[in-house]
């Protein structure tokens, strides 16, 4: 059994959760033999074909050039899957926004059932998920002949980004297929770390009380801890920052070293973004917030006082 991973990528390097999609495919070849393949599509991306045949584990990587991949718009996209999908048994895709647009696309026309947000695998066809927003955790058989698969990235350690050498097969891509068009995109700009691939998050909820506190607040033990900056959706919905900062099972799932949660209460769609981190730091006032039950350490103090203390200290 060979699986195909989808590669992530700007045209220049992968994505990182490409790197845990390579473990999951790995994980599900040792158990039934055969090769882990990543196709990389997009517009002068031979960058990125390069990085992906050095990751260890790869043994071939498929280099598709056009302009209409650019992008990564999901129609071409699936339409190349979908014009080497036969030589493979399991297709898996990172479950990010981009995995989640074109892999339902490549179920439906090959007329299989996705496995969606895998965290495990426990063999060639049986995988583990969550369901009930992180509460329980479904095991799922697929009969399928083809295994259309996205990843939790959360779930499976990143591959080594280097060591691997694979060999690089360029092939011919498919046409356009002219159902969408790349009109432009406004990219917000951070010295920060990348939230999903941050290691350390410092996070808040409602209880701050306003973006200014948010940003008063929370901003010099972002700088200290050099860490990037999340929220929870009451926050988020409020208007204290911007969307794309949302942690949680309506934003970003997300599994630092280090996750401090201020002013978030724990309600339990923020605690499924979250929960998987490393170590959790809860600084709450309310000794009955959910926040604590997952905490690995908490302050029971007012956050406009500890935090302050906390930027002092450090």
């Amino acid at each position: 059994m060979t699986a195909l991973v989808i590669a992530e990528h700007d045209n220049a390097s992968l994505k990182p959760a490409t790197l845990n999609t390579v473990t999951a495919a790995a994980h599900i070849t040792q158990l039934s033999g055969g090769e882990v393949h990543v196709l990389v599509a997009g517009k002068e991306a031979a960058a990125a074909a390069q990085a992906a045949s050095q990751i260890a584990g790869v043994a071939k990587v498929i280099h598709v050039e056009g302009l209409h991949f650019e992008h990564g718009l999901a129609e071409n996209m699936a339409a190349q899957v979908l014009a080497i999908a036969s030589s493979y048994s399991h297709i898996l895709f990172p479950a990010t926004a981009s995995g989640k647009n074109i892999a339902p696309r490549v179920a439906a026309t090959l007329d299989v059932a996705q496995i969606s947000d895998i965290t495990e695998v426990d063999a060639a066809d049986t995988f583990e998920r969550p369901i009930y927003a992180g509460n329980a955790i479904a095991i799922v058989q697929s009969l399928d002949a083809t295994k259309v698969i996205t990843v939790r990235s959360t779930g499976f350690d990143a591959a080594a980004a280097t060591g691997g050498s694979a060999a690089i097969e360029t092939l011919a891509g498919v046409a356009d297929s002219g159902q969408s068009t790349f009109m432009g995109s406004e990219i917000a700009k951070s010295d920060r770390p990348e939230l999903t691939a941050a290691k350390i998050i410092v996070s808040g909820g409602r209880a701050l009380g306003s973006a200014e506190k948010f940003n008063e607040v929370l901003t010099p033990l972002a700088d200290k801890l050099g860490a990037a900056l999340g929220a929870s959706r009451a926050a988020v919905d409020a208007g204290y920052t911007p969307n794309d900062w949302q942690v949680g099972q309506t934003g970003k799932i997300v599994a630092p070293q280090l996750y401090v949660a201020i002013g978030i209460s724990g309600a339990i769609q923020h605690l499924a973004g979250m929960k998987d981190s490393k170590v959790i730091v809860a600084i709450n006032k309310d000794a009955e917030a959910p926040i604590f039950s997952v905490a690995d350490y908490g302050l029971e103090v007012d956050l406009f006082t500890a935090v302050p203390e906390l930027v002092a200290a450090l």
